[in-house]
């Protein structure tokens, strides 16, 4: 797939339907987020595939309300990272941005892949830290969910989850947010 067409394609559905989730492709997302640029090369991210049917039915309680479509995930990758792997520049600290450029690279690959793969804010970090075992200085980023895309939108329970999933969200007009010389110019 062509990169515009990559970038164009890339959305976070909601309505989902089971995949199987190879070894390969794993190999394919964990590549691609290890090409990413960061601070002097530390790459602070890591991430954990989370896979087995136990282990995804444990992180259903750890949904907050309105995110039930999250339990039709094939796969959910724990997106992690800590202030000490990464630069500090005075009152800058790099490693979320590090890390969420690695999660942009994952994310195009898995839209390549012809996976959807949704970041969602909406979880209990406490519960997922559980979960997974993570030890306390280490903070999630976010949770990628990850499935294919379904046409049956029976599994979304608000109107505007199904509007978006039939038309993409509008997007800001390029004015909005770019400039030239000048902030707000």
């Amino acid at each position: 797939m062509e990169f515009e067409k990559v970038i164009e394609s890339r959305r976070s559905y909601r309505a989902l339907e089971k995949v199987e989730i190879t070894e390969n492709m794993i190999e394919q997302l964990v590549k691609a987020a290890s090409l990413a640029p960061s601070c002097y090369n530390n790459q602070p991210w890591e991430f954990v595939f989370i896979r087995s049917k136990e282990k995804l039915e444990q992180l259903f309680d750890a949904y907050s309300k309105g995110n039930e479509w999250c339990k039709q995930a094939s796969a959910v990758i724990v997106v992690i990272s800590k202030k000490e792997d990464d630069c500090v520049i005075e009152q800058r600290m790099y490693y979320q941005f590090d890390t969420g450029m690695a999660t942009s690279m994952l994310l195009l690959k898995a839209t390549e892949l012809g996976l959807v793969a949704h970041p969602i804010a909406g979880f209990n970090p406490a519960k997922v830290r559980a979960i997974i075992n993570l030890p306390s200085d280490y903070e999630i980023i976010t949770l990628l969910i990850i499935g294919k895309k379904s046409l049956d939108l029976s599994s979304l329970t608000k109107t505007w989850q199904i509007e978006s999933e039939m038309h993409r969200p509008e997007r800001k007009k390029i004015q909005e947010f770019f400039f030239i010389d000048n902030f707000g110019k």
